[in-house]
This record gives structure tokens, C-alpha cells and sequence, in this order.
């Protein structure tokens, strides 16, 4: 198996964590890099967009992950946040479509679930385990950085076996096709 990168996304239009993780053909994991891209408040929105869309293209360049996983927001809060965060997931998908980056997202209580045991795992509890995951001298921050990392680290761990299940699944649906274009025939 070769070694595969990934680029984790924790998304906002204030603060977008991101983190470069990598699984060896031993299936070992290990931080490569992780950062944060802030959003002055005081700019308009359209500059705010535009810089995040300039920094995932850089990211991708440099670090050309094969793959990428991104949180699956859900909101509870107010109407502004949301529209502010779905409009900063929709510039970097755009990036990451342009980098022709294949994108899957995950729910945030299944990232806790995978790294931590339960889904209702709190902030310092994901962080823990990140950093007991890849063998860090410390928890990786701020927060947003961090879950970045776990979406990373979850995606990692769960995309060979979901990408074996989508592959039996395209067999047996092409399986049950055919069978039924010979019975047809006869």
C-alpha cells in the first residue's frame, strides 16, 4: 500500500483549521503539517472568502494530499454564522475541485466516535487522542487546528475500508445487472 496524504478541514470564516496527515504502507500515521487560516472580522466578506480560497490553493500545491476530508457542519447557532460557514466550505471545495482533490466529509460525532470511543467526546478529550494517535510532544492548537487533525486522522483510518465496501458494492450492483440481462435474453 502506498503512502497516502490527506488534508483535514475544520472550516469557519473566522478560523479554518487544517492539517497534512499521512498513512505509510505500514498503516502508521504522522502529522506532516497543520495550521490555521484567520479571517480579520473587520474585512469584507468577499476579501475574507477570497483569502481562504488563495491559502487551500496554496496548501494544495505544496502539499498535493490525494485525498481530503472536511467536517460536516450542522448549526445551532445564529443564521449569520451558518451563511458565513457554508459560503467558506464552498470556496474550498471550489479549490479542492480545481486541485481535482476528491473530498469526503464526516460528522463531527463520528470523528469523536472513531478517535475517542464516543461521540460525545469534549475538545481536550479529541485533542488527547490526537496527540496520543501520532505520538506528539503536545496537543496540537488551537482547537480548530486540532480538529482538523482528528478529521484527518478519522479519515485516514476509515477511507480503506469504506473505499473496499464502495468497490464490493459497484461489483455486486454490476453483478446483478448482468444477471438480469440474461434473463432477459433467454
Amino acid at each position: 500500500m502506498p503512502i497516502t496524504t490527506a488534508l483535514g478541514i475544520d472550516p469557519g470564516l473566522d478560523r479554518t483549521g487544517w492539517a497534512i496527515l499521512t498513512r505509510d504502507a505500514r498503516s502508521v500515521l504522522s502529522l506532516r503539517a497543520c495550521g490555521l487560516i484567520h479571517t480579520d472580522a473587520g474585512e469584507e466578506l468577499p476579501r475574507r472568502l477570497n483569502y481562504i480560497f488563495q491559502e487551500f490553493q496554496k496548501i494544495l500545491s505544496t502539499y498535493q494530499p490525494d485525498q481530503v476530508a472536511m467536517e460536516q457542519n450542522f448549526f445551532l447557532k445564529r443564521a449569520t454564522t451558518m451563511a458565513n460557514t457554508v459560503m467558506t466550505r464552498g470556496v474550498i471545495l471550489l479549490a479542492c475541485e480545481q486541485s481535482g482533490k476528491p473530498i469526503t466529509f464526516y460528522p463531527p460525532r463520528r470523528v469523536k466516535l472513531m478517535l475517542c470511543g464516543t461521540g460525545t467526546a469534549d475538545k481536550k478529550q479529541v485533542q488527547r487522542m490526537v496527540q496520543l494517535t501520532l505520538h506528539l510532544d503536545k496537543p496540537p492548537t488551537p482547537d480548530d487546528t486540532a480538529d482538523a487533525v482528528a478529521i484527518g486522522i478519522c479519515h485516514l483510518k476509515t477511507a480503506p475500508l469504506s473505499s473496499r465496501l464502495n468497490v464490493k458494492t459497484a461489483f455486486l450492483e454490476k453483478l446483478k445487472q448482468a444477471r438480469a440481462c440474461q434473463v432477459k435474453k433467454r
